[in-house]
């Protein structure tokens, strides 16, 4: 859950076309584009901005997001997967978290550590 995440990404489209694709199951969309980059959202209420950075190379980030449901998480890691996304943890729960946390993890295409997380399992 967040207010919003910004950051920079090589590849643009590349990275635009991941994250729509994998962000489908929780219903994310596109709020708006600009020469900026792209601000995505299921809710209105928070949103995940992508900005073009072809010069530099972004910072590593840890974006988890929230599911409604295992479904949800598991959709979520096939797509990725599917899409040539690096896998970084499986769908399963996580103990060391606690005994509520269903969670599975990739690598985008800059090699950022995305989450998909069911907390009430």
């Amino acid at each position: 859950m967040f207010d919003h995440v910004v950051f920079g990404v090589r590849d643009y489209e590349k990275a635009k076309e991941f994250y729509l694709k994998v962000l489908e199951p929780i219903g994310v969309v596109v709020i708006s584009e600009n020469e900026l980059g792209i601000e995505l959202s299921s809710d209105g209420k928070s949103s995940l901005c992508i900005r073009r950075n072809p010069e530099a190379n972004p910072a590593h980030l840890h974006l988890a997001f929230v599911a409604q449901n295992r479904e949800q998480v598991q959709d979520f890691h096939r797509i990725a997967l599917e899409i040539g996304a690096q896998d970084n943890g499986g769908p399963g729960l996580r103990p060391n978290y606690s005994d509520q946390y269903y969670a599975a993890y990739v690598l985008d295409p800059d090699g950022h550590n995305i989450e998909m997380v069911y907390h009430q399992c």
